[in-house]
C-alpha cells in the first residue's frame, strides 16, 4: 500500500496545477501568435481572443476566491493584469486594436512566472 502524507499530496496538487496554468498559457500565447499573424479580422483572432478570455476569466475567478493562497497583493496585481488583458483582447475584438504583441508579451512574463 502506498501512503502518502497531505503535505505531498498538496504539493503534488500545487505543481498539477501550476504545469496546467503554464499549459494553458502556452496554448493562449501560441494562439495569439498565430492571430498576430493572420490579422485582427482573422478567424484565427476570433479564436484566440476567445480562448484568452475564458483563459482569463477563469484566472480571475479562482484569484479572487478568499480560499487562494497567494498573497493580497500578488492576487491583486494579477486580476489588475488579466483585467487588462481582457480590455485589450476586447479593444481587439472590436477592431480598435491589432496589439497582439501586447497580449503575447504580457502572457509570457505570466507563463514564465509560474516555473
Amino acid at each position: 500500500m502506498y501512503q502518502f502524507s497531505y503535505s505531498e499530496v498538496q504539493t503534488d496538487s500545487i505543481a498539477d496545477a501550476k504545469d496546467r496554468e503554464q499549459q494553458l498559457l502556452s496554448r493562449s500565447i501560441d494562439l495569439l501568435i498565430e492571430a498576430r499573424d493572420a490579422g485582427p479580422q482573422s478567424r484565427e483572432a476570433i479564436e484566440a481572443v476567445l480562448f484568452m478570455n475564458r483563459v482569463w476569466t477563469a484566472l480571475i475567478e479562482d484569484l479572487g476566491d478568499p480560499e487562494n493562497e497567494l498573497s493580497q497583493e500578488l492576487r491583486a496585481n494579477l486580476i489588475s493584469i488579466g483585467l487588462w488583458l481582457l480590455r485589450e483582447a476586447e479593444e481587439i475584438r472590436q477592431g480598435r486594436s491589432s496589439n497582439f504583441d501586447g497580449l503575447i508579451e504580457v502572457s509570457q512574463i505570466i507563463r514564465d512566472g509560474l516555473r
